[in-house]
């Protein structure tokens, strides 16, 4: 009889743990359709005062005035993001990368756990801190070596902002890519080094693959993170939509836009208010086809590896 009411009692805890789950997990799933429904629909009111055409594939962004005044071109945008964002990543991607191979592998256990959590604290530096080291210190600096060799290296540069938030993002590569490593089964390396390979050859045959899709998740959290910084890229690149492929010019990015068009007191009436809607949806739109090619190239490697 005890018995019975004790397990009468463990189902009803568990049936509330789970609707409490469910009521949670549909709550967050709620939000996330709220966010991207509110998003597309302002961006719908946008383009029906700018055609997507002309948004998708202008070449001058000067969004001014009421109506459909100024010119909406976000090329320079997506140019910018994507300079900005390239130079984050060839900074951050090997250094974290080779950095956690390291920890990982060769440094010995107390080197580990006392520099990896040094390593972190770079994480949890607020963003405008690097933007005051960009400003003060990295373009000085750059526009000095410029000088040296002979180029002409601006003040505002994607090349500042590329290179601070490279340094950035190198935690965050660093720190997931060392936990998919050492999640790697032990086995595995004993394995290849009874069958006579080196330390360097067991990483970068039997390691490397087994974690590969861990890295690729790291590595996309790190080119998610450089798409949205804001501080950084204002304070480093400037706000000028400039369309060039060139580094050392200044540039701006999607984000650095979306704030400077809702700064202050906005009426959502016209297209330059609502132009910050339809940059949200489309780096809504490039963070997706993001994920589904980094998705798709785990898959394959996966399969290729199994």
């Amino acid at each position: 009889m005890l018995s019975n009411q004790l397990s009468n009692k463990r189902l009803l805890i568990e049936r509330w743990a789970t609707g409490a789950l469910f009521v949670s997990a549909s709550i967050s799933i709620a939000v996330t359709i709220l966010i991207i429904a509110s998003v597309f629909f302002e961006s719908v009111r946008f383009f029906s005062y700018v055609p997507i055409t002309d948004f998708l594939f202008g070449t001058h962004w000067s969004p001014a005035g009421q109506g459909g005044q100024g010119s909406f071109g976000a090329i320079p945008l997506f140019t910018g993001t994507l300079l900005v964002t390239v130079i984050a990543m060839v900074i951050a991607t090997p250094i974290g990368l080779y950095a956690a191979i390291y920890l990982s592998e060769y440094a010995p256990r107390k080197v580990r756990d006392r520099v990896k959590p040094l390593l972190e604290v770079l994480a949890g530096i607020p963003t405008v801190v690097y933007g005051y080291f960009a400003v003060i210190a990295v373009a000085p600096l750059m526009r000095g070596f410029g000088d040296m060799i002979g180029l002409s290296i601006a003040s505002e540069s994607a090349l500042n902002a590329g290179l601070v938030m490279g340094v950035m993002i190198i935690p965050f590569v660093l720190s997931l890519s060392d936990d998919v490593i050492n999640s790697v089964p032990q086995t595995l390396r004993d394995g290849s080094l009874a069958l006579g390979a080196t330390q360097s050859e067991t990483i970068v045959k039997v390691i490397i693959p087994a974690a590969f899709p861990g890295i690729m998740s790291a590595v996309l959290l790190g080119v998610s993170r450089a798409i949205g910084e804001t501080m950084i890229v204002v304070m480093a690149a400037g706000l000028a939509a400039n369309l060039t492929a060139n580094p050392l010019e200044s540039v701006t990015t999607v984000t650095v836009q979306i704030v400077t068009l809702l700064i202050g007191d906005q009426e959502f009436d016209s297209a330059k208010t609502l132009s910050a809607f339809a940059l949200g949806l489309s780096l809504f739109v490039m963070t997706l086809i993001l994920n589904i090619i980094a998705l798709y190239v785990v898959k394959k490697f996966k399969e290729q590896y199994d």
